[in-house]
């Protein structure tokens, strides 16, 4: 993670929300970004950026319903930790939550693909530089 130079601040802030699904079997969920966005290929947790007005909380039920087609109940998020980052000239705040319990099979709506992966395995996927750092706190809760 990089911080701005001394002296300069980031020209905006964005706030992202992220989900780690936890299965039965304490495997968590991760998608592969698609061709077309930035950070083509790389696996990451599902979630989103939060709009103008909502909470994360509204945000990441927004988006788990968009990128997954599962329902998630607010009181189901757990938040967990989060992680800071430059990205270009803005400043990334992510903010991730843990989900044990949702409605419906998760389906790669706008993913190349889903994974179920035990928290271990997080290390050897080629994520966003945001996501490394939260995978030891994930290995330490599941």
């Amino acid at each position: 993670m990089s911080a701005p130079s001394p002296g300069k601040l980031p020209k905006t802030s964005l706030f992202v929300v992220a989900a780690a699904l936890v299965d039965r079997d304490g495997r968590l969920l991760v998608q592969q970004r698609p061709e077309g966005l930035s950070m083509a290929g790389l696996w990451e947790f599902p979630g989103g950026k939060v709009d103008p007005g909502e909470t994360p909380e509204q945000a990441l039920v927004r988006e788990l319903a968009e990128e997954l087609g599962i329902d998630v109940e607010q009181a189901c998020l757990a938040p967990a930790c989060f992680a800071s980052d430059m990205l270009g000239d803005r400043h990334l705040l992510l903010l991730l939550y843990v989900c044990r319990k949702w409605h419906g099979t998760p389906v790669a709506q706008h993913a190349s693909a889903l994974r179920w992966v035990r928290p271990v395995e997080l290390h050897s996927l080629d994520m966003p530089p945001a996501d490394k750092p939260l995978i030891g706190l994930l290995e330490a809760l599941i």
